[in-house]
Order: structure tokens, then C-alpha cells, then sequence
């Protein structure tokens, strides 16, 4: 098998991209899209976005330590895009793509309602780590669609066709291959 050498980076690929919104101190709302999110801890829950400093939300993220992660969908892709290539400080994202603003139930910062899954989060810790400062939070709620659950009360976010990033490209994800533990279950 021959592999090719390439200088260091990152190669952890697909990743979950999702829109953050914020809102700063007068009640303003902004949206930015991230891939470099991931989960810091079950318990407490907690939750990392990195994010560079020159980015309109950084400010509004330092200022008022709270953000929403709003999981996104195929059907979101387009805004998810626009509202990466987009700043805040010349446009109203929300406006801009039809998105709604809900508001949340432990943050100022609001819940995009046409997303199926919103994590509110409050900044624990600021890690300034170069070109990213990575704002590690502690989940307070997490909101579901009711649309994406079934009669037993399980959630099922395949239904809503989730996407990931992949050098500059969006997917939708795909089929189901196995559940946790499929590996070593005994066959019967």
C-alpha cells in the first residue's frame, strides 16, 4: 500500500458542521458555521467551538459566554453555507435566510427553530491555542424536535438528513452500518 507524506494537519474527516448563534449585549443576533466542534465531557456535559479571533461572533462569544450549537440538515445546507461566507457585521443572517429566532431557556443567545436538535451552552474556559481559541462551555438544555421522535420517545436525527464538512464540501450523511456493540454481540 503506498501512502503519500504531507506536511502536519488536520485529517479528522468529516466533521459534524453546525451554526452557533449569539446575541451581544444589546440583543443583537448573529450566526456563524463551524466544523471544529466536538464533545469535551458526558459529565458534566460539555462541549468545544473553536474559533478565530477576527470573526465578528468571537467578540460577542468573549463577551457574553453564551452560544447555541444548532445541529443542521440537508435542507439547511444553503443558510449553513451563507452563513459561514457571511459576516454579521454587514448582514442580518437570520433575516437574510428566513431562519427563526426562538428564544432560550438559560441563554440570551437564540435557537435557530428550523434546526432539529439546539445545545445551549454557557463559556466555562477561554484556550487561546493559535490560529483558533477554543471556547470550552458546559451544556444547560438541549432542545429536540418532537418531528424526529418516535413513539418511545427516541430521537432519530437521520430522519432530519444531518450533513458534515469535508475540505470545503458539505455531505449529507449516509445509510446505517451498525449500532454500538454490533461487533462483539453474540449472533443467534
Amino acid at each position: 500500500m503506498a501512502k503519500e507524506i504531507w506536511k502536519p494537519g488536520n485529517m479528522l474527516y468529516p466533521l459534524p458542521v453546525v451554526m452557533v448563534s449569539v446575541a451581544n449585549g444589546n440583543g443583537k443576533n448573529n450566526i456563524i458555521t463551524l466544523a471544529w466542534v466536538g464533545t469535551v465531557c458526558s459529565e458534566p456535559p460539555m462541549v468545544s467551538v473553536s474559533v478565530r479571533p477576527e470573526r465578528y461572533s468571537y467578540g460577542i462569544l468573549k463577551e457574553t459566554g453564551e452560544f447555541v450549537i444548532n445541529l443542521v440538515t440537508k435542507d439547511l445546507t444553503f443558510a449553513t453555507d451563507y452563513c459561514g461566507v457571511k459576516s454579521g457585521r454587514d448582514v442580518d443572517k437570520f433575516r437574510e435566510m428566513g431562519l427563526t429566532a426562538l428564544p432560550g431557556e438559560n441563554v440570551k443567545a437564540p435557537l435557530i427553530g428550523e434546526s432539529p436538535v439546539n445545545i445551549e451552552c454557557s463559556v466555562r474556559e477561554i484556550k487561546p491555542l493559535g490560529s483558533h481559541d477554543m471556547f470550552i462551555a458546559d451544556v444547560l438544555a438541549v432542545h429536540a424536535d418532537k418531528k424526529y421522535m418516535d413513539g418511545n420517545h427516541k430521537f432519530h436525527l437521520d430522519k432530519a438528513d444531518p450533513i458534515v464538512y469535508s475540505h470545503g464540501t458539505y455531505f449529507c450523511c449516509g445509510e446505517e452500518l451498525g449500532t454500538f456493540g454490533y461487533s462483539v454481540r453474540k449472533k443467534g
